[in-house]
């Protein structure tokens, strides 16, 4: 089907699924899926992401979009490929963060070679992150043990210390904020 078919059967069936029609949203869904297909492929290059894949996320997006569309004059397809676009971006931002190295840049063996000035620096930031630590309230300095050391969940955490996970997600927070702080003291200090 034509671009121009397309555009002349959405400016028909959009009304209606706007209206809340089930049928014409399904035809809506129906008719953008391939021009948005291509749209999205072109877009996606190498990535290792499927057209497929975003296509079925703008779908989704449209499910709540669609009921609150207002025409302002422009193609639906404009409104939709601004849908696109973002889910796009949200995919190449994801695809960024699963690219894997090749193993054969890794050493078959870690280095167990511990020279004394190793040693010395591995001493010295030991005791500057325990100063640092040191600085917190007791009840904030388990907290970020568990969360940030340990690796426990906000339940598990809050389950240990008889508080919420939203309370522990709250403490973590400022107990950051409060070592961030104190940290741009350290440095200002060492200067």
């Amino acid at each position: 089907m034509r671009d121009v078919d397309v555009a002349e059967r959405l400016a028909v069936r959009v009304p209606l699924a706007v209206a809340g029609d089930r049928t014409a949203f399904s035809d809506v869904i129906a008719l953008v899926q391939p021009p948005l297909k291509r749209y999205c492929a072109a877009r996606l290059g190498n990535l290792d992401v499927s057209a497929d894949d975003v296509v079925q996320d703008v779908c989704l997006a449209l499910v709540t979009a669609v009921p609150k569309y207002r025409d302002l004059g422009k193609p639906f397809m404009a409104f939709v490929y601004g849908i696109a676009a973002h889910k796009l971006a949200d995919a190449g931002r994801k695809a960024a963060l699963r690219r894997s190295y090749s193993l054969e840049l890794v050493t078959e063996e870690p280095s167990t070679d511990e020279t004394p000035e190793l040693r010395a620096l591995e001493a010295e930031l030991q005791s500057s992150a325990q100063a640092l630590m040191n600085t917190l309230p007791p009840r904030y300095r388990k907290i970020v043990l568990m969360r940030v050391v340990w690796g426990m969940t906000a339940p598990q955490a809050g389950k240990a210390l008889g508080m919420s996970a939203g309370a522990v997600r709250v403490a973590q927070h400022r107990a950051m904020n409060l070592l961030r702080a104190e940290l741009g003291n350290f440095e200002l200090l060492s200067a």
